[in-house]
């Protein structure tokens, strides 16, 4: 009756060592159990042994040690069970010296003996499920993550595609002012998200300097389609544009690949119409001032309506002008309109020689005046280069004080210098 109650205290342990045990474990150790059960060989633990060690026993004792193992994490177990286990454990591993040898008896066939459709399913582990303190202390948690934070600093230590972007050279102080910046970064895994896109700038010509000015300028990229991408850049290929000319439009202007294939042709075409240029006129115009292809039309359609209207310049001589200083097209309406109005109406520069050095416009007005003056008050502000001691107005404009008063004033820098403090 005794190894009865134990034959039946081992039958209700079985349900937990399934938790851990597979299933064909499971099936194999049922096996063993009608194989080898004889009275008085029944063990508490629910584990049947022989006393020589045979091919089964490898199997006996790690299934013992899975049942073990799986008992802590029961929350009816409690430390006099373990210590039954163990003791278990001895008994199975260490058998008694006197015990005689026992035949071993061959197993059953697997299809003969036990049918699945009357197993249960055996529930999950529930994460609720109590452990022990032994497995409570090998935990460790990790810092925990900020809930809000003002600034992607705090979020550093806890992402791994933060660190490899502020190693790349990413200024994440600048990025931070975006409201939605930190909701896309921290959304991003390298590997799969940025990586491909990082060796997509580098075939184009980006250097690793590069990537991190780059990225801090437009690190919207990363919520483009990689595909597109490709396909504008394709696009730009086929309009003749070369590996070096779409990295250095792409250096210039950040968002240029943000922009879709259609709407870079239609930008192409606008300047080509407006301006009335060719195809390779309007290809350099753009690679030399890419951001027309991003930025806003109204400067330009703006600016168009004042050399012609305001300023009296022809098409020609606006084409001209354009396609020496590009910059001239989204230039500050009152800049233009000011440097114009001193320089042909003070300085009597007919518009046909303005048309020759356009670089009057790219140039700080006040430097203008103060070298106009200063020649007017030497007497050889003469600017006709029909007329003797002509005064280019390109190199009025570009060549450093001290080549402007020795070449052109005839002074020393000290006179030039004393001149401006009268001023």
């Amino acid at each position: 009756m005794a190894t009865l109650r134990k034959m039946a205290l081992s039958a209700q342990q079985i349900p937990r060592w399934l938790n851990s045990v597979k299933l064909s474990s499971f099936m194999t150790a049922l096996q063993l159990r009608k194989g080898f059960q004889r009275p008085g060989k029944t063990l508490l633990c629910g584990v049947f042994a022989q006393p020589h060690a045979s091919s089964e026993d490898c199997f006996l004792q790690w299934g013992f040690r899975t049942y073990r193992t799986s008992s802590m994490w029961n929350s009816s177990q409690s430390a006099n069970s373990s210590r039954r286990e163990i003791n278990c454990a001895q008994s199975t591993l260490l058998p008694s010296v006197n015990e005689p040898p026992q035949k071993t008896q061959k197993m059953p066939g697997l299809d003969s003996e036990l049918s699945l459709e009357g197993l249960d399913d055996v529930p999950p582990l529930s994460p609720l499920q109590p452990i022990s303190d032994e497995e409570a202390v090998q935990i460790i948690a990790g810092p925990p993550l900020p809930p809000s934070s003002v600034t992607l600093r705090d979020y550093v230590d806890h992402s791994e595609t933060l660190r490899k972007l502020v190693l790349l050279g990413v200024d994440l102080s600048k990025i931070e002012k975006h409201p939605d910046a930190a909701n896309l970064l921290l959304r991003l895994d390298f590997e799969k998200d940025i990586k491909q896109m990082l060796l997509l700038l580098k075939d184009l010509g980006i250097e690793d300097t590069q990537l991190g000015p780059f990225l801090t300028k437009n690190y919207a990229i990363f919520s483009e389609d990689l595909e597109n991408l490709k396909t504008r850049v394709a696009y730009l290929q086929s309009k003749n544009f070369s590996k070096a000319d779409i990295a250095q439009m792409v250096r210039n202007a950040p968002f240029l690949l943000s922009f879709s294939a259609e709407r870079l042709d239609n930008r192409l075409g606008f300047f080509q119409k407006e301006l009335k240029l060719s195809v390779k006129k309007t290809r350099d115009l753009v690679i030399r001032l890419p951001r027309l292809l991003t930025g806003s039309l109204e400067p330009v359609k703006e600016n168009m309506k004042v050399f012609q209207l305001e300023l009296g310049f022809q098409q020609n001589e606006i084409q001209h002008m354009i396609t020496k200083i590009p910059k001239m097209l989204t230039a500050n309406k009152r800049k233009l309109t000011e440097t114009f109005d001193y320089v042909h109406n003070v300085m009597r520069v007919p518009h046909h020689v303005i048309v020759r050095f356009p670089q009057v416009f790219n140039t700080r007005l006040f430097k203008v005046k103060e070298r106009h003056l200063f020649l007017a008050y030497l007497g050889r502000a003469q600017y006709d280069p029909t007329e003797p001691n002509y005064i280019s107005l390109d190199k009025l404009v570009s060549v450093p004080d001290g080549i402007f008063c020795e070449g052109m004033a005839k002074a020393s820098i000290q006179d030039f210098e004393k001149f401006l403090k009268t001023l």
